[in-house]
């Protein structure tokens, strides 16, 4: 079946511009919309989005300050919330299921804390990850890399500018241990190094110490009151950031959560099967189809 592929550009309120594209039938109610992590990256999710589209419309965008929605102002995790209400409103959805993924469930999350009216269902994949988490992932990174990488990663990481190659290098070490497989993790890594570009450090940098300023975790108490009667957790049992921090977050929540074995960050690369059937399952429930 030939999916309809339909995309345009959304000025916000601040006169930024929000490239989005739409996979199926946009005149069904309630559409899915895929919200990407990073920060900092464009949209990546167009794997994740072809599982589904079928079932409900799939919107995707790139947010402020990534690919082809170019920014040079500000970044705040408001100003991002709205952009996506902004969004909604500009493509007539009342209400959406929501899929984050990675930095892209914090969004989501503090979406619903300021909007939950608007939330049809709530799919969180491989985050937000919730405590001291780092600590673990960043012994687990190291585990999985030579010392000679670690080296190499930490050199490139202090090069006051990169040329392209050690941009590309940079990346490929700083991904390739996201995924279960290092062999295939390292291939994903290097190819998404030269395609998930450029990446916007400064909206990395922004965002980031905002969050850690005021993390998720202080509002779980708030975000389980709102959240919306379809809401899950899912998750790679070989994410190097520990699945422990995504349980508890589940118990905080009360939310299943579903471990997907011998995955990692991005489990649709190296599990397709098994996050295709999840994401239709849930998909499904949400919209009725």
């Amino acid at each position: 079946m030939t999916l309809r592929e339909t995309q345009g550009l959304v000025s916000m309120t601040d006169e930024a511009q929000l490239r989005w594209r739409a996979l199926g039938d946009t005149t069904r109610q309630p559409p899915v919309v895929m919200l990407h992590g990073g920060p900092g990256l464009p949209d990546y999710l167009g794997d994740a989005a072809l599982m589904v589209a079928d079932l409900a419309p799939v919107y995707r965008y790139d947010q402020r300050g990534t690919g082809r929605s170019p920014w040079r102002g500000r970044h705040t995790l408001a100003r991002h919330v709205d952009d996506l209400a902004e969004l909604l409103d500009a493509w007539g959805v009342p209400r959406a299921v929501l899929i984050g993924h990675s930095y892209g469930t914090d969004l989501a999350g503090r979406f619903c804390l300021a909007h939950s009216d608007r939330v049809a269902a709530l799919l969180l994949m491989c985050g937000p990850f919730v405590g001291d988490w780092r600590t673990g992932y960043r012994a687990e990174r190291d585990r999985r890399m030579s010392v000679v990488r670690q080296e190499r990663l930490r050199e490139l990481e202090g090069l006051p500018c990169r040329t392209e190659e050690q941009e590309v290098e940079l990346l490929t070490l700083a991904w390739f241990t996201d995924h279960a497989d290092p062999e295939r993790g390292w291939h994903w890594a290097a190819q998404g190094a030269r395609r998930r570009r450029p990446v916007n450090w400064a909206m990395n940098g922004e965002l980031g110490r905002q969050g850690r300023a005021d993390p998720l975790d202080g509002h779980l108490a708030e975000l389980r009151a709102c959240l919306p009667e379809r809401a899950e957790l899912l998750g790679g049992v070989g994410d190097p950031r520990p699945v422990s921090a995504l349980e508890s977050l589940a118990l905080r929540l009360a939310l299943p959560l579903t471990r997907i074995k011998d995955a990692g960050h991005e489990p649709w690369l190296e599990q397709p099967e098994a996050v295709r059937a999840h994401l239709r399952r849930f998909v499904q429930g949400a919209v009725g189809a």
